[in-house]
Protein backbone atom coordinates (compact mmCIF):
# COMPACT_ATOMS: atom_id res chain seq x y z
CA UNK A 1 0.00 0.00 0.00
CA UNK A 2 1.60 3.03 -0.93
CA UNK A 3 1.02 7.09 0.36
CA UNK A 4 0.73 10.53 -1.37
CA UNK A 5 2.10 13.33 0.31
CA UNK A 6 0.61 17.33 -0.02
CA UNK A 7 3.08 20.18 0.28
CA UNK A 8 1.16 23.02 1.51
CA UNK A 9 3.85 25.75 1.91
CA UNK A 10 1.80 28.58 2.91
CA UNK A 11 2.27 29.77 6.75
CA UNK A 12 0.53 33.30 8.25
CA UNK A 13 3.39 33.53 10.45
CA UNK A 14 6.63 31.86 10.31
CA UNK A 15 7.70 29.73 13.37
CA UNK A 16 11.66 30.83 15.21
CA UNK A 17 12.35 27.14 15.10
CA UNK A 18 11.29 25.86 11.62
CA UNK A 19 13.09 25.43 8.25
CA UNK A 20 10.73 23.85 6.18
CA UNK A 21 9.24 25.16 2.78
CA UNK A 22 6.95 27.84 3.66
CA UNK A 23 5.64 31.66 2.97
CA UNK A 24 3.55 33.83 3.91
CA UNK A 25 2.39 34.97 0.89
CA UNK A 26 -1.73 33.85 1.11
CA UNK A 27 -2.70 35.53 -2.01
CA UNK A 28 -1.05 32.95 -3.82
CA UNK A 29 -2.80 30.04 -2.46
CA UNK A 30 -5.52 29.49 -5.15
CA UNK A 31 -3.00 29.40 -7.93
CA UNK A 32 -0.88 27.61 -6.24
CA UNK A 33 -3.67 24.90 -5.13
CA UNK A 34 -4.80 24.59 -9.23
CA UNK A 35 -1.02 23.34 -10.04
CA UNK A 36 -1.14 21.20 -7.30
CA UNK A 37 -4.07 19.57 -8.46
CA UNK A 38 -2.64 19.41 -12.05
CA UNK A 39 -0.04 17.89 -10.67
CA UNK A 40 -1.77 15.14 -9.39
CA UNK A 41 -3.65 14.30 -12.69
CA UNK A 42 -0.32 14.24 -14.35
CA UNK A 43 1.72 11.81 -11.46
CA UNK A 44 -1.40 9.61 -10.57
CA UNK A 45 -0.57 6.70 -12.17
CA UNK A 46 2.92 6.83 -11.09
CA UNK A 47 2.18 4.60 -8.21
CA UNK A 48 0.86 1.07 -9.29
CA UNK A 49 -0.30 0.17 -5.92
CA UNK A 50 -3.65 0.95 -4.27
CA UNK A 51 -3.47 4.46 -2.37
CA UNK A 52 -3.33 3.74 1.23
CA UNK A 53 -3.13 7.07 3.07
CA UNK A 54 -3.00 10.33 2.00
CA UNK A 55 -1.28 13.48 4.01
CA UNK A 56 -2.10 16.66 3.50
CA UNK A 57 1.56 18.54 5.49
CA UNK A 58 3.05 21.79 5.44
CA UNK A 59 3.65 24.81 6.30
CA UNK A 60 0.06 25.33 7.55
CA UNK A 61 -2.62 23.73 5.32
CA UNK A 62 -5.73 25.27 7.63
CA UNK A 63 -4.97 28.58 6.09
CA UNK A 64 -6.42 27.24 2.84
CA UNK A 65 -10.24 27.86 2.50
CA UNK A 66 -12.68 24.68 2.40
CA UNK A 67 -13.20 25.52 -1.16
CA UNK A 68 -9.58 25.11 -2.25
CA UNK A 69 -9.50 21.69 0.02
CA UNK A 70 -12.45 20.76 -1.92
CA UNK A 71 -11.13 21.63 -5.49
CA UNK A 72 -8.03 19.29 -4.20
CA UNK A 73 -10.43 16.64 -2.54
CA UNK A 74 -12.17 15.93 -6.17
CA UNK A 75 -9.07 14.53 -7.13
CA UNK A 76 -8.41 12.15 -4.83
CA UNK A 77 -11.47 11.07 -3.76
CA UNK A 78 -11.20 7.66 -6.46
CA UNK A 79 -8.21 6.47 -4.33
CA UNK A 80 -8.84 4.01 -1.62
CA UNK A 81 -7.67 5.44 1.04
CA UNK A 82 -7.82 4.28 4.78
CA UNK A 83 -6.22 7.19 6.68
CA UNK A 84 -6.83 11.09 5.08
CA UNK A 85 -4.61 13.18 7.91
CA UNK A 86 -4.45 17.10 7.61
CA UNK A 87 -2.70 19.16 10.09
CA UNK A 88 -4.26 22.41 11.33
CA UNK A 89 -2.83 25.21 13.50
CA UNK A 90 -5.18 25.75 17.23
CA UNK A 91 -5.49 28.93 15.61
CA UNK A 92 -7.11 28.55 12.47
CA UNK A 93 -10.33 26.21 13.91
CA UNK A 94 -13.76 26.74 13.92
CA UNK A 95 -16.23 24.61 14.61
CA UNK A 96 -17.52 25.29 10.62
CA UNK A 97 -14.11 24.47 9.17
CA UNK A 98 -13.95 21.24 11.23
CA UNK A 99 -17.22 20.04 10.28
CA UNK A 100 -16.27 21.48 6.48
CA UNK A 101 -12.63 19.10 6.72
CA UNK A 102 -15.67 15.99 8.05
CA UNK A 103 -17.70 15.88 4.75
CA UNK A 104 -14.73 16.22 2.50
CA UNK A 105 -13.30 12.67 4.10
CA UNK A 106 -10.52 13.95 6.02
CA UNK A 107 -10.51 11.18 9.43
CA UNK A 108 -7.54 12.11 10.52
CA UNK A 109 -6.17 15.65 12.41
CA UNK A 110 -2.57 16.71 13.27
CA UNK A 111 -2.74 19.72 15.79
CA UNK A 112 0.52 21.51 16.03
CA UNK A 113 0.23 22.60 19.43
CA UNK A 114 3.66 22.09 20.46
CA UNK A 115 3.08 23.81 24.24
CA UNK A 116 0.49 24.47 26.60
CA UNK A 117 2.93 27.37 28.35
CA UNK A 118 1.59 30.65 26.68
CA UNK A 119 5.32 31.83 27.54
CA UNK A 120 7.09 29.12 25.49
CA UNK A 121 4.82 29.46 22.89
CA UNK A 122 5.53 33.12 22.28
CA UNK A 123 9.38 32.42 22.92
CA UNK A 124 8.89 29.98 19.75
CA UNK A 125 6.87 31.95 17.83
CA UNK A 126 3.74 30.11 17.59
CA UNK A 127 0.41 32.11 16.69
CA UNK A 128 -1.94 30.50 19.54
CA UNK A 129 -2.18 30.24 22.91
CA UNK A 130 -2.50 27.30 25.71
CA UNK A 131 -6.24 27.93 25.69
CA UNK A 132 -7.05 27.56 22.00
CA UNK A 133 -4.99 24.37 21.85
CA UNK A 134 -7.36 22.78 24.29
CA UNK A 135 -10.38 24.24 22.52
CA UNK A 136 -9.06 23.05 18.51
CA UNK A 137 -8.86 19.72 20.49
CA UNK A 138 -12.06 19.67 22.18
CA UNK A 139 -14.53 21.16 18.53
CA UNK A 140 -12.16 18.49 16.77
CA UNK A 141 -13.40 15.80 19.16
CA UNK A 142 -17.19 17.76 18.93
CA UNK A 143 -16.67 17.69 15.23
CA UNK A 144 -16.54 14.14 15.33
CA UNK A 145 -12.81 13.45 15.01
CA UNK A 146 -11.88 10.23 16.44
CA UNK A 147 -8.51 9.79 15.48
CA UNK A 148 -6.73 13.25 16.84
CA UNK A 149 -2.62 13.13 16.66
CA UNK A 150 -0.62 16.62 18.36
CA UNK A 151 2.28 17.67 18.41
CA UNK A 152 4.24 18.62 21.09
CA UNK A 153 8.07 19.76 21.90
CA UNK A 154 10.84 19.76 24.71
CA UNK A 155 13.56 21.41 25.06
CA UNK A 156 12.73 24.55 24.29
CA UNK A 157 14.71 27.89 25.63
CA UNK A 158 13.49 28.29 29.29
CA UNK A 159 11.28 25.10 29.55
CA UNK A 160 11.80 23.60 32.94
CA UNK A 161 11.15 19.71 33.33
CA UNK A 162 8.06 21.00 35.83
CA UNK A 163 6.61 22.97 32.76
CA UNK A 164 7.19 19.64 30.69
CA UNK A 165 5.41 17.05 32.92
CA UNK A 166 2.50 19.36 33.16
CA UNK A 167 2.30 19.41 29.05
CA UNK A 168 2.40 15.92 28.86
CA UNK A 169 -0.60 15.82 31.59
CA UNK A 170 -2.88 18.10 30.02
CA UNK A 171 -2.27 16.28 26.43
CA UNK A 172 -2.67 13.02 27.92
CA UNK A 173 -6.18 14.68 29.80
CA UNK A 174 -7.62 15.69 26.46
CA UNK A 175 -7.58 11.99 25.72
CA UNK A 176 -6.03 11.87 21.91
CA UNK A 177 -5.47 9.24 20.11
CA UNK A 178 -1.80 10.00 19.27
CA UNK A 179 0.98 11.67 20.37
CA UNK A 180 4.79 13.33 18.36
CA UNK A 181 6.90 14.70 20.91
CA UNK A 182 9.97 16.51 19.09
CA UNK A 183 13.51 17.93 21.23
CA UNK A 184 13.95 21.33 19.69
CA UNK A 185 16.26 21.77 16.85
CA UNK A 186 18.42 24.40 16.16
CA UNK A 187 18.89 23.89 12.60
CA UNK A 188 20.63 26.58 10.40
CA UNK A 189 19.67 29.64 9.29
CA UNK A 190 16.64 29.75 11.69
CA UNK A 191 15.79 32.88 13.77
CA UNK A 192 16.07 30.72 16.99
CA UNK A 193 19.32 29.67 15.57
CA UNK A 194 20.42 33.10 15.23
CA UNK A 195 19.65 34.02 18.74
CA UNK A 196 21.23 31.12 19.70
CA UNK A 197 24.27 32.33 18.59
CA UNK A 198 23.75 35.70 19.44
CA UNK A 199 23.46 34.69 23.29
CA UNK A 200 19.94 36.29 23.33
CA UNK A 201 18.82 32.50 24.44
CA UNK A 202 20.35 29.08 25.72
CA UNK A 203 20.39 25.84 24.88
CA UNK A 204 18.73 23.26 27.30
CA UNK A 205 21.51 21.26 28.54
CA UNK A 206 21.35 17.26 27.26
CA UNK A 207 21.34 15.96 30.60
CA UNK A 208 17.89 17.74 31.56
CA UNK A 209 16.77 17.37 27.74
CA UNK A 210 17.72 13.26 28.55
CA UNK A 211 15.39 13.75 31.40
CA UNK A 212 12.56 15.54 29.61
CA UNK A 213 12.86 12.06 26.87
CA UNK A 214 12.71 9.72 29.88
CA UNK A 215 9.53 11.43 31.67
CA UNK A 216 7.94 11.74 28.18
CA UNK A 217 8.23 7.60 27.28
CA UNK A 218 7.11 7.00 30.34
CA UNK A 219 4.34 9.17 31.37
CA UNK A 220 3.20 7.47 27.75
CA UNK A 221 3.65 4.00 28.98
CA UNK A 222 1.44 4.70 31.95
CA UNK A 223 -1.00 6.43 29.58
CA UNK A 224 -1.79 3.20 27.59
CA UNK A 225 0.17 4.82 24.53
CA UNK A 226 1.97 2.50 22.50
CA UNK A 227 6.22 3.74 22.01
CA UNK A 228 5.77 2.66 18.43
CA UNK A 229 8.99 5.12 16.95
CA UNK A 230 11.19 7.19 18.35
CA UNK A 231 8.99 10.59 18.82
CA UNK A 232 5.55 8.74 18.48
CA UNK A 233 3.12 7.48 20.44
CA UNK A 234 -0.02 6.11 19.77
CA UNK A 235 -3.30 3.92 21.75
CA UNK A 236 -3.15 0.75 20.23
CA UNK A 237 -4.06 0.82 16.74
CA UNK A 238 -4.30 4.49 15.98
CA UNK A 239 -0.21 4.48 15.23
CA UNK A 240 -0.20 6.70 11.78
CA UNK A 241 0.04 4.65 8.74
CA UNK A 242 1.01 6.88 6.56
CA UNK A 243 4.27 7.90 8.56
CA UNK A 244 4.86 4.77 8.91
CA UNK A 245 5.23 3.94 5.18
CA UNK A 246 8.36 6.25 5.14
CA UNK A 247 9.90 4.18 8.32
CA UNK A 248 8.63 0.66 6.01
CA UNK A 249 10.48 1.64 2.73
CA UNK A 250 6.54 1.85 1.49
CA UNK A 251 6.71 3.94 -1.97
CA UNK A 252 4.76 7.17 -1.81
CA UNK A 253 4.47 10.34 -4.22
CA UNK A 254 5.50 14.32 -3.04
CA UNK A 255 2.80 16.76 -4.43
CA UNK A 256 3.62 20.57 -4.53
CA UNK A 257 6.76 22.94 -4.08
CA UNK A 258 9.78 20.92 -2.16
CA UNK A 259 7.57 17.86 -1.69
CA UNK A 260 9.93 14.02 -2.06
CA UNK A 261 8.85 11.00 -3.47
CA UNK A 262 9.89 7.56 -2.93
CA UNK A 263 8.93 5.24 -6.04
CA UNK A 264 10.75 1.88 -7.45
CA UNK A 265 14.19 3.23 -5.43
CA UNK A 266 14.36 6.08 -6.92
CA UNK A 267 14.09 9.23 -4.53
CA UNK A 268 13.08 12.69 -6.58
CA UNK A 269 11.78 16.19 -5.23
CA UNK A 270 9.83 19.04 -6.55
CA UNK A 271 11.62 22.79 -6.54
CA UNK A 272 11.75 24.60 -3.01
CA UNK A 273 10.38 27.91 -4.99
CA UNK A 274 6.94 28.80 -5.79
CA UNK A 275 7.25 30.68 -9.07
CA UNK A 276 9.46 27.30 -10.69
CA UNK A 277 6.84 25.17 -8.67
CA UNK A 278 4.21 26.73 -10.27
CA UNK A 279 5.11 27.78 -13.72
CA UNK A 280 6.88 24.25 -14.31
CA UNK A 281 3.43 22.65 -13.56
CA UNK A 282 1.60 25.21 -16.22
CA UNK A 283 3.91 24.97 -18.97
CA UNK A 284 4.63 21.12 -18.20
CA UNK A 285 8.14 21.29 -17.78
CA UNK A 286 8.58 20.88 -14.14
CA UNK A 287 12.00 19.38 -13.22
CA UNK A 288 12.25 17.11 -10.08
CA UNK A 289 15.77 16.34 -8.64
CA UNK A 290 16.22 12.58 -8.55
CA UNK A 291 18.89 10.30 -7.71
CA UNK A 292 18.78 6.55 -7.41
CA UNK A 293 19.27 4.72 -4.07
CA UNK A 294 21.86 2.11 -4.43
CA UNK A 295 22.17 -1.27 -2.61
CA UNK A 296 24.48 0.93 -0.16
CA UNK A 297 22.06 3.27 0.18
CA UNK A 298 18.97 1.12 0.45
CA UNK A 299 20.72 -0.50 3.39
CA UNK A 300 22.05 2.49 5.18
CA UNK A 301 18.32 3.63 5.44
CA UNK A 302 17.31 0.90 6.29
CA UNK A 303 19.40 0.85 9.35
CA UNK A 304 18.23 4.12 10.16
CA UNK A 305 14.59 3.72 9.60
CA UNK A 306 14.21 0.45 11.19
CA UNK A 307 16.23 1.45 14.58
CA UNK A 308 13.83 4.16 14.88
CA UNK A 309 10.89 1.52 15.47
CA UNK A 310 9.49 -0.52 18.05
CA UNK A 311 10.13 -3.57 15.84
CA UNK A 312 13.62 -2.87 14.64
CA UNK A 313 15.88 -5.03 12.28
CA UNK A 314 16.56 -8.34 12.25
CA UNK A 315 20.22 -9.08 13.28
CA UNK A 316 20.67 -11.21 10.81
CA UNK A 317 19.96 -8.53 8.50
CA UNK A 318 22.72 -5.87 10.01
CA UNK A 319 26.39 -6.13 8.94
CA UNK A 320 28.48 -4.52 11.29
CA UNK A 321 29.09 -5.85 15.07
CA UNK A 322 26.57 -5.33 17.50
CA UNK A 323 28.53 -6.90 20.47
CA UNK A 324 29.78 -3.26 22.12
CA UNK A 325 25.99 -2.03 22.03
CA UNK A 326 24.50 -5.36 23.56
CA UNK A 327 26.91 -5.19 26.14
CA UNK A 328 26.74 -1.78 26.90
CA UNK A 329 22.59 -2.01 27.26
CA UNK A 330 21.79 0.22 24.32
CA UNK A 331 20.22 -2.25 22.04
CA UNK A 332 18.99 -5.66 22.61
CA UNK A 333 17.52 -9.14 21.10
CA UNK A 334 14.32 -9.72 20.90
CA UNK A 335 12.58 -13.39 21.33
CA UNK A 336 12.16 -13.12 17.61
CA UNK A 337 15.98 -12.15 16.93
CA UNK A 338 15.27 -8.42 15.95
CA UNK A 339 17.37 -5.83 17.29
CA UNK A 340 15.91 -2.66 18.94
CA UNK A 341 17.02 0.39 21.20
CA UNK A 342 17.16 0.25 24.89
CA UNK A 343 15.95 3.89 26.67
CA UNK A 344 19.78 4.51 26.73
CA UNK A 345 20.10 3.79 23.24
CA UNK A 346 17.74 5.94 22.27
CA UNK A 347 19.48 8.88 23.99
CA UNK A 348 22.03 8.08 21.40
CA UNK A 349 20.41 6.71 18.67
CA UNK A 350 21.89 8.63 15.85
CA UNK A 351 25.55 7.62 16.61
CA UNK A 352 24.39 4.10 17.17
CA UNK A 353 23.16 4.12 13.48
CA UNK A 354 26.31 5.78 12.22
CA UNK A 355 28.25 3.14 13.47
CA UNK A 356 26.40 0.57 12.25
CA UNK A 357 25.97 1.83 8.45
CA UNK A 358 28.48 0.44 5.80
Amino acid sequence: MAGIYIHIPFCKKRCLYCDFFSTTILERQEEYMKAVVRELEMRQDEIEEPIETIYIGGGTPSTLPIRLIIGLNKVITPFNNREFTMEINPGDVTEDYLHGLREIGINRLSIGIQSFQDELLQRIGRRHNAEQAIKAVQMAQKAGFKNISIDLMYALPTQTVQQWRADIKTAIDLRVQHISSYGLMYEEGTILTKQLESGEIKAIDEETENAMYDLLCEQMKQAGFVHYEVSNFALPGYESKHNSNYWNGTPYIGIGAGAHSFVNNVRSWNPSDLDAYINGINDGTLVRESENLTEKDLYNEHIMLGLRTCRGIFRKEIKADLEHWINNNMVRETEDGRIVATQNGLHILNLIIEELMI
